[in-house]
């Protein structure tokens, strides 16, 4: 959960707030298209990993599979199979877990957050019965993002993690965090990128199901899919093996020491961010969803509408915890992002599920994986960030 770099995202505002790196973040964007090469096989994307590693990044893997076959690559310390840290790739299995428990009619997700979590989302203007489920899952809620916290980044994010990278947070006491400010907008007048938005909505899980969110991610989607290098964790700290460690300066200082953050508890992102996998896992995942295996026709319909994020950013759109984005040369992707301590991860995959790429620098304060999906799906570097 570290910070987006401010030059290489739109989302940066919002997640920003004193850090460097990577906090439960989406991708880091790209320009308007531009026309690029036709991509020919994956030597642009080995050399992205490549470029990665000289700019300061301990270590990259990525994994693609198209109609050739899978291919896997490497750079530093990694290994092709490693396990790591997703982020806020959590938040699409997440939202894909809401969509199902909608299409067997057990929610609705037009039904205000307070039906389900009453008393929860209230106070400094923040009213839970103004807000639907469905504007938790496209960030259209205004509810506050707790990551932005000044307090609870200073302990979580800073030199405070190495006192509390322990510490056990509730999705109670994140929403407490995000309800002592004021709302971003009015519910559905805007877009926002909030933490607190799919924390809430791993609530939501629980209060429908009378089972913990994950719970519901296991048997509905971990299960189906054969999803052996997917867990969540929880409240444990430990990283199964294989994996490699990830490494954080804990600070905006670019001379700051490097720390091994691999151990924490992820209970600081909950159902916003706390999911472990691999790059084939993510790549099984999001090809079954963009195929239609684990949505109905109309969930997977309502998944990809997407909304506009900013007028800046014409070619990005965000829909039910999943992101559209068209790059360079004009390929669209549908996936998302992440980031949490030393992990920078990313995974699309073309609409037709037939294009997949997965992959995770361990580190949060330098390098772009926004050149590894070009380099991957049109065979360049990124184009110029706004």
């Amino acid at each position: 959960m570290s910070a987006v770099r401010t030059t290489r995202t739109v989302l940066a505002a919002v997640l920003v707030a004193g850090i460097t790196a990577t906090a439960l973040a989406a991708p880091a964007l790209a320009a308007a298209p531009a026309p690029a090469p036709a991509k020919q096989d994956h030597a642009a994307t080995q050399q992205a990993l490549l470029e990665a590693v000289d700019a300061g990044v301990p270590g990259a893997v990525a994994q693609a599979r198209d109609g050739h076959g899978t291919w896997t690559g490497t750079a530093g310390d990694r290994k092709g199979n490693d396990r790591y840290r997703v982020g806020s790739i959590t938040k699409t299995f997440t939202a894909t877990v809401l969509l199902q428990l909608q299409a067997e009619g057990r929610i609705d997700l037009d039904d205000p957050v307070g039906k389900w979590l009453p008393g929860v989302v209230s106070g400094n203007g923040h009213d839970g019965g103004r807000i639907t489920v469905r504007q938790l899952l496209n960030h259209t809620s205004g509810v506050y993002s707790y990551t932005g916290d000044p307090a609870f980044q200073e302990k979580v994010f800073g030199p405070g993690f190495l006192e509390h990278r322990y510490d056990t947070w509730t999705p109670e006491q994140l929403v407490a965090v995000a309800m002592n400010h004021k709302p971003d907008f009015a519910p559905g007048t805007s877009w926002n990128y909030s933490n607190t938005n799919f924390v809430l909505a791993g609530m939501v899980i629980e209060k429908v199901t009378g089972r913990p969110y994950g719970k519901a991610v296991e048997n509905r989607i971990i299960k189906p899919l054969k999803l052996r290098a997917t867990t969540v964790p929880g409240t444990r700290s430990a990283m199964p093996e294989p994996s490699s460690p990830a490494y954080s300066k804990l600070s905006r200082d670019v001379n700051a020491p490097v720390h091994d953050v691999s151990a924490l508890n992820p209970s600081i992102a909950g159902a916003a961010g706390e999911i472990i996998s691999d790059s084939r896992d993510l790549q099984t995942f999001y090809r079954a969803l963009l195929k239609g295996r684990l949505l109905t026709k109309d969930g997977l319909k309502e998944m990809t509408t997407t909304v506009r994020i900013s007028p800046d950013f014409p070619n990005v759109g965000y829909g039910l915890g999943l992101m559209k984005e068209k790059l360079s040369c004009g390929q669209e992707v549908w996936g998302h992002g992440g980031g949490i301590h030393g992990s920078s991860s990313l995974a699309q995959v073309t609409r037709d599920g037939e294009h997949s790429l997965a992959g995770n620098f361990n580190a949060d304060w330098a390098g772009d994986t926004q050149k590894v999906v070009e380099a991957e799906f049109c065979g360049t570097g990124a184009a110029p960030q706004k």
